[in-house]
């Protein structure tokens, strides 16, 4: 890849959930799905081959790596870089070639992969808010002030994500007619709270691969961020809610 600071960011985006990725290598790209350690979270993502600038693949493999790890070589990168991936088929290690002004050359040990089928989850969603991730995350910022839960509600004309704690409560109403709220379709007002510890960093993560990003949930439902890529790159994430005592 011309930009390896975007494969930098990628693997932050996933890092966010889980500790070791289960990635499926094969002739179509690159794919992870992968349960954070509570399961009350799921990554979905795909790298298809059209994104790098040259890949090949002669037989499916699946890579297993330890992301913490890799980051540690990853944080490496200069933002005018390129980056090089392969696997030794013998020694089934990896090996990162960043090459800019100078060439740099970092080898690690994968892991015994995880034979763990993750099933995409069947949900039907009530409403669907495309805004800009930078709204998002600013959101998130704004109630994280007095809470550690966000709750979104949709009606037909506007989303609103608002937070109460002991110091007080906060609130940010995106109306239809905002520049932020690029698209709202709502089949029912829909309600559910959800972790910001989750939400927050995931969201702050995608915000530096992803401007657009499609928020869908249904009451008391879980919640679908799906984070706009180039070309069929996708990247989105489900969190279950928390169900409030009433």
């Amino acid at each position: 890849m011309a930009d390896a600071k975007l494969w930098r960011n990628l693997i932050e985006a996933i890092s966010t959930l889980i500790d070791e990725a289960n990635f499926d290598v094969d002739e179509k790209g690159i794919r992870l799905k992968a349960m954070d350690p509570s399961h009350v979270a799921m990554v979905d993502f795909e790298w298809p081959k059209t994104i790098f600038d040259e890949y090949i693949c002669d037989e499916p493999i699946k890579l297993c790596i330890n992301i913490n790890e890799i980051l540690k070589f990853l944080k490496r990168i200069a933002g005018d870089e390129s980056i090089e991936l392969s696997v030794d088929p013998k020694s089934s290690r990896l090996n990162m070639i960043l090459k800019g002004r100078y060439t740099r050359t970092f080898n690690m040990a994968t892991l015994e992969p995880v034979a763990e089928e993750v099933p995409a989850p069947k949900i039907s969603f009530n409403a669907m808010a495309k805004i800009t991730t930078a709204c998002l995350r600013n959101a998130m910022a704004d109630v994280a002030t007095v809470s550690d839960h966000i709750q979104f509600e949709m009606t037909a004309d506007k989303l609103v994500m608002r937070a109460s704690g002991y110091i007080g409560s906060a609130s940010v109403e995106v109306e239809r007619d905002s520049e932020e709220l690029l698209s709202l379709k709502v089949e029912e007002a829909s309600k559910a709270t959800f972790s910001l510890n989750y939400l927050s960093e995931t969201v702050k993560a995608a915000y530096n691969i992803s401007d657009i990003v499609t928020v869908e949930f249904s009451t008391d439902m879980p919640i679908r961020l799906d984070f706009e890529m180039p070309q069929e790159g996708k990247l989105q994430y489900y969190l279950a809610p928390r169900i409030e005592n009433t």
